[in-house]
C-alpha cells in the first residue's frame, strides 16, 4: 500500500528563543510542509509550560490557515477532558467555515500540563463526563444531529457547515484505541510518547477488532513517531542527542510522559500522591534518507498503516529541522532525479 506523510509540530521554545519566534517557526514549517506535499499539518496543546508555546491550538490553526492555501491543518490534539464539547464544536465549525475541507480535530486524552493547570482548566467541574461520552456529544454537535433525548436538544453549534472538521482520537494505550473503536473514529497511536511497540500493536489490534462502523466508516489506524533525517548517520545521531522519555507513575496507576525529570518531580509534587519516575531512551527513527525510508516502510508493514505523522521537535536547530522534513519527503519521492534543492525549497 502507499504511504501518506504528515507532520505534528509542538512549537518548542529552545534556549535563546522567544514564544514569538517559536510560533514563527511553526508557521514557516506549515508553509514548507505545503510546498513539499505533506498531507496534513497538526499542532499540539500544552499548558503552563515554558518549553512549548502552543496552549491554544484552535487559535494557532486559524493563523496557519490564513498563511497556507491547501494543506489540511488540525489539532494533535485538543484535550477534550477540559472543555465543553459544544464550545469545541463551535470553534472548529468556525474554522471549517473559513477553510472548507481542510480542518482536522484530533482529540487527546492527556492533561497537556501539570495538575495545577488541569485544576485551573476544570475549575467548577464537579462530575466530568467520560471522554467517550464527550466524543459522542462533540460529533453530534459538529454534524448538527444532537439526540432528541439530549438535555440541550434543538441547540445548534453555529455556524452550521457543509464540511465539518474530521475527528480523530489520539492515544498511547489499548484503552484509547478502544475509545476510538467504540466511537467509530480514526485512531492515531503516538509512538513518540509511548515507544513500546508491543503496546502499539495491541492497541491497533484492539482498535480494528472492536471498531464500530458508523456512516460507512472503516478503521483508519495512523502511527505518529519521531523521525530525523540528515546527510549522514553521525549527524542524525548528533541531532537526536540522546533524547529520553521521562514517565511518572502515580500510585493511582496513572502514567504520564513529561519532558524532563524536573517536570516529573513537579508533577508528583502538585499531584499530592506517591509516585515513581522512569526514564527510557526515546525511539527516534534517524539516519540518512535511504536508511529512514527503509525503516519507515518496515514500520508501515508492521503496524499496517497507510499514514505516518512525523515529529522532529527535539531537533533544536530550526534550519536542520526543516532540512530533515525536506530529506524525508524526498526519500519517498518516486521520480528519478527528484532530489529537492535545499535553498530553493526553503525559500519557496
Amino acid at each position: 500500500m502507499g504511504i501518506r506523510l504528515s507532520i505534528l509540530d509542538q512549537t518548542p521554545i529552545f534556549a535563546g528563543e522567544s514564544p514569538t519566534e517559536a510560533f514563527h517557526h511553526t508557521i514557516e514549517l506549515a508553509q514548507l510542509a505545503e510546498r513539499l506535499g505533506y498531507h496534513r499539518f497538526w499542532v499540539s496543546e500544552h499548558h503552563d509550560s515554558d518549553r512549548v508555546a502552543g496552549s491554544s491550538p484552535e487559535v494557532l490553526i486559524s493563523y496557519l490557515l490564513a498563511n497556507t492555501n491547501k494543506i489540511r491543518i488540525g489539532s494533535g490534539g485538543v484535550m477534550l477532558q477540559h472543555y465543553s464539547p459544544y464550545k469545541v464544536a463551535e470553534n472548529f465549525n468556525v474554522l471549517a467555515a473559513l477553510a472548507p475541507g481542510r480542518i482536522d480535530l484530533g482529540i487527546g486524552r492527556a492533561p497537556g500540563g501539570l495538575p495545577r493547570s488541569t485544576r485551573a482548566l476544570q475549575q467548577g467541574i464537579v462530575e466530568p463526563a467520560t471522554l467517550a461520552e464527550k466524543l459522542l456529544e462533540l460529533e453530534q454537535y459538529l454534524h448538527n444531529r444532537l439526540d432528541d433525548a439530549h438535555p440541550h436538544a434543538g441547540i445548534i453549534a453555529a455556524p452550521v457547515v457543509d464540511i465539518p472538521a474530521e475527528l480523530y482520537v489520539l492515544g498511547t494505550s489499548v484503552a484509547s484505541a478502544e475509545i476510538a473503536a467504540e466511537s467509530g473514529l480514526p485512531y492515531v497511536f503516538a509512538l513518540f510518547i509511548n515507544s513500546d511497540e508491543q503496546i502499539a500493536l495491541d492497541a491497533f489490534e484492539a482498535y480494528k477488532r472492536n471498531f464500530q462502523s458508523r456512516n460507512g466508516r472503516v478503521p483508519q489506524p495512523i502511527l505518529a513517531l519521531s523521525v530525523i533525517v540528515a546527510d549522514s548517520t553521525d549527524e542524525a545521531e548528533e541531532l537526536a542527542g540522546g533524547y529520553e522519555l521521562v514517565k511518572i507513575k502515580l500510585a493511582s496507576g496513572k502514567t504520564l510522559t513529561v519532558g524532563t525529570k524536573e517536570l516529573a518531580e513537579e508533577f508528583g509534587r502538585q499531584s499530592n500522591a506517591a509516585y515513581t519516575i522512569e526514564t527510557q531512551q526515546a525511539q527516534i527513527t534517524r539516519g540518512t534518507k535511504e536508511f529512514v525510508r527503509t525503516k519507515l516502510l518496515e514500520l508501515q508493514q508492521k503496524f499496517a498503516v497507510d499514514e505516518l505523522i512525523v515529529v522532529s521537535t527535539n531537533v533544536q536547530n530550526f534550519e536542520q529541522r526543516k532540512r530533515s522534513y525536506v530529506f524525508l519527503k524526498d526519500a519517498f519521492s518516486e521520480q528519478e532525479g527528484s532530489e529537492l534543492e535545499w535553498e530553493q525549497t526553503v525559500t519557496g
